[in-house]
């Protein structure tokens, strides 16, 4: 891993509401390397799909980038029309989407929907189009795909249709893959399998892969760097196993703390108390201060930024070394 594929600069992003712009992402900054697995995680609400259709230029309507630069292979995302964002999307970036019910359309097979992508970005013949189709089926684990090219989505179980998002995403060997929790509404056999599978495909695929999560037990597995979010900020970035053993955010703390210890007898699972704020509750300092428990006079009045030596950085008082002088 070396040069970096994607590098998101000072993201700002917001929703029209009654003639206002509403703050959404604020100056979210980090970079993915070629051939890297980054993870995003953080409670829901905290920003980390809204990032995802950012690069990908699915802002829903009311949305809009408000600052910011969002550069794939040193081109801003952010200055490219639409018809130059769809070239892109699906060839160059894809993305995996949370539930496969709602991104596959009902009423055509699986092979046709995995074949009109083909057909739309490499510009081959239907035959052509529907055998690569067959050879996505096989390269993701999918028994008998001659067969099962042929079937509905109905027709499948949650996981199986997982698969073919997956085969869909890469059907034009992308050099980067977003995946939006793709393995939440599976069970553990068939979430371990996803993960696996999409560790072997990004090495022989040699692509990247931004993974969206709030489920920390899959970033130790398959993440090498971790970005963790909360309301609508970055305020931690560290390499995996440094996060995990040396968490430095008292979020993050927190996040690690209420994951259950499977050789430890415990009453109650720790947690975080509160909840993230609303669009129109952000307080002043620190966007954590009325949740955390070490808190003081400045964390609600100043908010703290990214900060820190070498790959870890924390946007938090607690690690300033004006700490002990702080009210």
């Amino acid at each position: 891993m070396g040069t970096e594929l994607l590098t998101v600069k000072e993201l700002n992003v917001g929703f029209v509401n009654k003639g206002q712009t509403i703050p959404v992402l604020s100056d979210v900054e980090f970079t993915v390397k070629k051939g890297e697995t980054l993870c995003i995680v953080g409670e829901s609400g905290c920003g980390k799909s809204l990032t995802s259709l950012s690069i990908m230029g699915l802002i829903p309507k009311n949305g809009e980038i408000m600052k910011g630069e969002i550069l794939f292979k040193g081109e801003d995302l952010v200055k490219k029309t639409k018809k130059e964002i769809s070239q892109i999307r699906g060839k160059q970036i894809s993305m995996i989407f949370q539930e496969p019910m709602t991104s596959l359309n009902p009423v055509h097979t699986v092979g046709k929907q995995i074949a009109e992508s083909v057909r739309l970005h490499e510009g081959v013949g239907k035959k052509q189009a529907m055998e690569k189709a067959v050879e996505m089926l096989r390269l993701v684990g999918i028994p008998s795909p001659e067969k099962r090219v042929h079937d509905y989505p109905f027709e499948m179980s949650g996981g199986m249709r997982q698969r073919v998002m997956i085969a869909m995403a890469l059907v034009c060997n992308p050099n980067l893959l977003i995946a939006d929790e793709p393995t939440t509404a599976l069970d553990v056999t068939t979430q371990a399998q996803i993960l696996g599978l999409m560790g072997r495909l990004k090495k022989e695929l040699d692509m990247s892969i931004v993974m969206i999560t709030h489920d920390l037990g899959v970033v130790s597995q398959i993440a090498d760097r971790v970005i963790v979010m909360y309301a609508g900020k970055v305020i931690e970035v560290s390499e995996t196993m440094d996060l995990i053993e040396n968490p430095k955010h008292p979020y993050t703390r927190g996040l690690i703390e209420s994951i259950p210890k499977l050789h430890e007898e415990q009453d109650d699972l720790p947690t975080i108390k509160g909840s993230v704020p609303g669009l129109n509750e952000m307080p002043k300092g620190c966007r954590f201060s009325t949740r955390c428990l070490y808190a003081r006079q400045t964390c609600h009045e100043v908010e703290p930024t990214l900060t820190g030596e070498g790959q870890h950085k924390v946007s938090c008082w607690l690690h300033s070394p004006k700490w002990e002088n702080l009210e």
